[in-house]
């Protein structure tokens, strides 16, 4: 079975034996494949809804002044009370209302409030992001509302290829592209790996 097979069966088992919303997480590294893989989660599973932590970056003027425009991504570049508010809302409202969730654009590289959407009867919700493990801050308050928690891991060299692309493609030079990705993100994913310990099971996506 491929990765993405087990993710599903994995699951759906756990969705039909429940009464209720379950909250599944993604975390990994950056360039791990967390999207790719949540994505096909929430198109395979009916009535599946989709809550991206990406929402809850903080917006690049809020980055400005707090000067840490050139960390984004960092773990104290997003509003992680917010993300956490937002889960015990997808718990606390199942079957009485929709939860509207911030998406995050990487064409105008900000977050846009109320992209996506968590319909009231929604059993399962998908969430991903790089720090849903961390065991600090409000960050800790998030392992808690989740059901299961994946670890999505990827080799170093093919993460880097897709992350030095990714900002190749967002407006960087290839020479920026592969700064940042030393820079920022390579500190980013030593830290999410320490998380791993935290995770219910690892799915290799590479």
């Amino acid at each position: 079975m491929s990765v993405t097979e087990v993710l599903v069966a994995d699951v759906s088992a756990r969705l039909e034996a429940a009464p209720r919303r379950l909250v599944i997480g993604l975390v990994g590294a950056p360039g791990a494949g967390k999207s790719t893989l949540a994505h096909t989660l929430v198109g395979s599973i009916e009535g599946a809804s989709y809550l991206p932590m990406d929402g809850f970056h903080l917006s690049n003027a809020a980055l400005d002044r707090l000067g840490r425009r050139d960390r984004k991504g960092a773990v104290d570049t997003f509003d992680a009370a917010g993300y956490v508010a937002t889960l015990h809302r997808v718990v606390d409202d199942y079957g009485r209302r929709d939860v509207y969730v911030p998406a995050f654009d990487r064409g105008i590289d900000e977050p846009v409030a109320a992209g996506h959407v968590v319909p009231a009867n929604s059993r399962l919700v998908v969430t991903e992001g790089n720090y849903l493990g961390l065991p600090e801050g409000d960050w800790a308050d998030v392992r808690p509302l989740l059901d299961r928690l994946y670890y999505v891991d990827c080799p170093a060299e093919i993460r880097r290829a897709r992350l030095v692309r990714r900002h190749i493609d967002g407006g960087r030079t290839p020479e920026d592209a592969a700064a940042w990705a030393d820079g920022v993100d390579e500190p980013n994913a030593r830290l999410i790996a320490a998380t791993r310990q935290f995770c219910d099971a690892v799915l290799d996506a590479c």
